[in-house]
């Protein structure tokens, strides 16, 4: 099988025309070895894969017909990639997740939700009477106006 295909088949690749890509790109390898789409794969060959900036290792178990589900692909490979890669993408990861101080810039889908539900629940008290709301009482009010 091409390894375009096979990328593709073990859903490492969303589509076959991306997995070309990426092939093309030299982010894939047989070995040592850069490889073209056309290269075929081979049962217990090692595969290095660069993608979201660290290199994932695959070792092909068996050819698969066509494209598998998720639950079956662990029957095809076998990751071999290193532990320190998987690290360094979490610590990426952990990075990434706040890209801007709270409050700065245009608010977020959830920050905009957040403050309707707050303006909802304000109204929802439904003052009529304000000089309750402000807490003055008409006797205050009087007695400031007399001094």
């Amino acid at each position: 099988m091409r390894i375009d295909k096979f990328l593709w088949s073990i859903r490492f690749y969303k589509t076959r025309t991306i997995s070309t890509d990426e092939i093309k790109k030299n982010r894939v390898s047989i070995g040592e070895s850069v490889v073209k789409s056309s290269k075929e794969v081979k049962e217990g060959d090692v595969i290095k894969i660069r993608k979201n900036q660290i290199d994932y290792k695959i070792k092909v178990i068996q050819i698969p017909k066509s494209r598998l589900g998720a639950k079956l692909v662990p029957l095809h490979i076998k990751d071999v990639t290193d532990k320190e890669q998987y690290e360094l993408l979490k610590m990426r990861k952990m990075s990434q997740d706040y890209y801007r101080n709270r409050g700065e810039g245009r608010p977020t889908k959830k920050d905009r939700r957040d403050m309707d539900d707050y303006v909802e629940n304000d109204v929802a008290a439904d003052f009529t009477d304000w000089d309750d709301f402000f807490g003055e009482t008409g006797d205050d009010s009087e007695s400031e106006n007399d001094n």
